[in-house]
């Protein structure tokens, strides 16, 4: 079991994933440095060496520059393979777990600045719940399938708690500047969804 994305296969696969990911970590250095509204596509596509239809092409909008990612499905492959005999809430905790792990030990900064940057940008802000709402569902699927039922309104709720448990401890954790550990705080508030103590 591989927590991490699959690699591309084929050398156009991996110049494919190389060109965004080159595109994203300049767009997050320009953001850092200008502000998010003060940076345009085409500042970004200039740092990072492409035309501005390579950045569409990899990109639909500003905002899916710092959205856009590899987790949702890397996490639902993590919930697929929990051993069924786990409870809902097992699974999930151990699968986002798990899978957080792999993106702390290795984009650590990357994910602190796009949290902060979401977080505190009005224009990418309004947009969490749109993509929570997709996140939800599918995680909700990912749950039913490894009991090969489908999504139930109590998968479903507790797909939602649990990412409002997650996207706290992504809260708490940008507000410590990062000092905090974010996989311990992430069991924490796991810890709290199971025991209901709220104190």
């Amino acid at each position: 079991m591989n927590p991490r994305p699959a690699a591309p296969t084929g050398l156009r696969q991996r110049k494919k994933a190389q060109t965004r990911r080159t595109i994203q970590e300049q767009a997050l250095r320009l953001f850092l440095s200008k502000g998010y509204e003060n940076t345009t596509v085409e500042e970004i596509a200039a740092a990072a060496g492409v035309s501005h239809m390579t950045f569409f092409r990899h990109f639909p909008t500003k905002e899916s520059v710092v959205e856009s990612d590899d987790y949702d499905p890397m996490i639902v492959r993590l919930i697929e393979q929990r051993p069924q005999e786990e409870d809902p809430l097992t699974a999930l905790h151990r699968a986002l777990a798990q899978g957080l792990a792999a993106v702390y030990a290795t984009d650590r900064e990357a994910l602190l600045v796009r949290t902060r940057l979401v977080l505190r940008t009005p224009a990418l802000r309004a947009r969490v719940w749109e993509n929570q709402h997709a996140t939800e569902r599918l995680f909700a699927d990912a749950l039913a399938a490894r009991l090969r039922t489908d999504a139930t309104l109590g998968t479903r709720v507790l797909a939602a708690a649990s990412l409002a448990a997650l996207t706290t401890a992504l809260t708490h954790w940008v507000d410590s500047d990062g000092t905090e550990d974010l996989p311990s705080l992430v069991d924490q508030v796991f810890l709290v969804l199971r025991s209901g103590n709220f104190s």
